[in-house]
């Protein structure tokens, strides 16, 4: 099975992928069968195992999929920003954004079964490392004051996760992009270097 996941896919198989991607985002993926993957990607299911031998390593996959894209358009974005201020804000409103595409029945799904939920914690750790470094960066250059960047950074992505499962906006009654630019006022009002200000 490693080797067939290795192996360079097809471009049919890339847009399979990106298709079941769609879907799972949309729906979950919990509540499907192989057979029903099948029929609502119109493809047959040996196709499917091409990709992975059960349904719940296709689940991983996609899963993993999604989130190496999303890590890689919201880098894309950063780099466009030189202002370690404007790297966070875009930071974290590039996560708002692709976390929209995901619905509620989508992370229910990853949060519930251990693979996928592994997969999100280490997207969440992933996250609150590059907070950690724009908040180091920020604190070298002046622009923050100086405080302990891994304390803030853990915090920061305690309350991502939070964002994440849906706990934290349920009980706010916000929706995800609010609470993103409210996490992103946090950190940076907090982090404002009172005498650069003055």
């Amino acid at each position: 099975m490693t080797s067939m996941v290795r192996r360079p896919l097809t471009g049919r198989q890339t847009e399979l992928l990106a298709r079941l991607e769609a879907l799972v985002l949309a729906e979950g993926f919990a509540h499907f069968t192989l057979d029903d993957l099948a029929a609502r990607l119109h493809c047959s299911k040996s196709t499917l195992y091409a990709l992975a031998a059960s349904k719940e390593q296709l689940a991983v996959r996609v899963v993993g999929r999604y989130f190496k894209g999303a890590a890689q358009r919201i880098e894309e974005q950063v780099a466009a920003v030189e202002d370690v201020r404007g790297r966070i804000g875009t930071y974290l409103a590039g996560a708002a954004d692709e976390l929209r595409r995901a619905s509620a029945q989508f992370i229910a799904d990853v949060s519930a079964f251990a693979p996928t939920r592994s997969t999100y914690e280490r997207n969440a750790r992933a996250a609150a490392e590059r907070l950690r470094t724009f908040i180091s960066d920020g604190v070298r250059e002046g622009v923050f004051r100086d405080v302990h960047a891994t304390l803030f950074a853990e915090m920061a992505g305690l309350l991502i996760e939070g964002i994440q499962t849906g706990v934290l906006t349920r009980r706010a009654g916000v929706t995800d992009s609010e609470a993103f630019t409210a996490l992103g006022e946090l950190l940076l009002d907090g982090l404002q270097n009172e005498r650069r200000r003055a």
